[in-house]
């Protein structure tokens, strides 16, 4: 199995309310060395998080001890910039399952949802509101549904819906990536082989 299965997450989040996040703030390009995914979560948004010598700076969110949680709330456009997977490994890596934002670019779209992590495209009004019911409780719990494909506020009930390919849904539901996808055909192909007529 390439990944935990996915089907119903509730947790408080962690909010970035910053516009235009790019791989290369997500990731910097001197952390791609690796071949792995292990050990990318370290390094997530490693030049806002730490000093040239290494201090965490304390006006970052991932450094506040108040927020906490599987999922991140980033701003409009997410994850833009260049293809990189590590972007992915990383935020999957340092514990996130979900990321919501208004607009996410594409490619990170698509590397997310192939190794476990749900890209959640809501409306920016929804957006608003859960940035500011996380900045008035950061104990706000969201739940969010893939079965249901819906994002919930618990304490108010207020909830979205949103879209994802009915193929990557599957594969989240059952922890599959491209290949395990295959695998699980692997019965039905051979049957199918050994049945036709050449």
């Amino acid at each position: 199995m390439a990944y935990d299965k996915f089907t119903v997450l509730k947790s408080t989040a962690v909010p970035m309310p910053i516009e235009n996040v790019d791989t290369d703030q997500i990731i910097p390009a001197r952390f791609l060395k690796a071949t792995e995914r292990k050990g990318f979560g370290d390094n997530l948004f490693r030049d806002w998080r730490y000093n040239a010598d290494e201090s965490p700076k304390r006006d970052f969110v991932l450094n506040n001890p108040i927020y906490s949680g599987k999922i991140l709330v980033g701003g409009r456009n997410f994850g833009s910039g260049s293809s990189r997977e590590h972007a992915a490994w990383a935020i999957y890596d340092y514990g996130f399952r979900c990321v919501v934002s208004s607009f996410f670019a594409d490619i990170f779209k698509n590397n997310s949802l192939n190794i476990g992590i749900l890209p959640v495209q809501v409306s920016p009004e929804f957006l608003d509101k859960l940035f500011k019911a996380i900045e008035a409780d950061p104990k706000t719990e969201i739940e969010v549904s893939l079965p249901d494909q819906t994002i919930t506020l618990v304490a108010t009930g207020e909830s979205e819906s949103f879209f994802i390919n009915g193929y990557k849904k599957n594969n989240m539901m059952n922890g599959y990536d491209d290949i395990d996808y295959l695998q699980s055909l692997k019965n039905d192909i051979k049957s199918y082989a050994s049945s036709s007529v050449y």
